[in-house]
Order: structure tokens, then sequence, then C-alpha cells
């Protein structure tokens, strides 16, 4: 091999190596520990849908991959997921049995979006704070 395809090679591994250990960084660093994260903000579910619905972009800017704590309404129970009020989807690790549907409690999650199209905030690694 000549010098020239020697470097080509070399800085083509290097890139490849880049990404792949980005990919991993990214994909694989592991998940926040909530239980143990100060709570960014406390809401209620009505005043979050509010928030989103008059504001979107000041509240992405607001709550978007922060730990937030919502109080509402169970208003549904579909296996690992919780709706509050019909607005708030929360997504649990492991299913929560001691919950039940029309119960109040407050959840605390990381806020991952709002679907705008159906008016729902979207939150992951949740778990239940309060009965």
């Amino acid at each position: 091999m000549n010098k020239k395809t020697k470097i080509i090679i070399s800085i083509l591994f290097a890139i490849v190596l880049i990404i792949f250990l980005s990919y991993n960084y990214l994909m694989h660093s592991g998940a926040r520990n909530l239980a143990t994260e100060k709570t960014d903000f406390t809401v209620s579910s009505t005043a979050i849908t509010a928030e989103f619905i008059s504001d979107l972009e000041a509240a992405n800017k607001k709550y978007l991959e922060n730990a937030v704590a919502i109080k509402g309404k169970i208003t549904a129970l579909n296996g690992k997921e919780v709706i509050l009020d019909g607005t708030i989807i929360c997504s649990f690790k492991d299913q929560d049995l001691s919950i039940k549907k029309d119960q109040i409690v407050t959840v605390k999650g990381r806020i991952v979006g709002y679907d705008d199209l159906m008016g729902e905030v979207k939150l992951d690694q949740c778990f239940i704070i309060k009965n």
C-alpha cells in the first residue's frame, strides 16, 4: 500500500470510530435517576397543558427534559402508561399495580414533548410520589 492509501484508510477508520463512540454514548449512557434528582417544577395537569396550548415554544423551553411533578386524576391505565386528566401521558418503567382509575396522584417524570395534534403532554421515567 502506498502512503496515500494508508492515510485514507486511517481517516475512514477514525471517522467510523467517532461515529460508533458517539452513537454508543448517546444511546447507552444510561437513564437519569429521577428518584434522586431535584424536581424542577411542580404543577397541576391542567396548568401545564394550558401552558403548552397557549405558547408551545415557551413551554418547551421551560419544561422539556426537566424533572416535573404533575398532580392529576388518573383517567386511564394502559399497562405501563398512566393518563392524567386525559392530557398527560406518563410512561412508567414498571407497571404500578397500587394505582386505580379516578385516583388523584402526583407523578414525577421527565417531559419529553407535547403532541399538539392530540393535545397531550408526554413524560417518561415516571413514578408515583404521592397517592
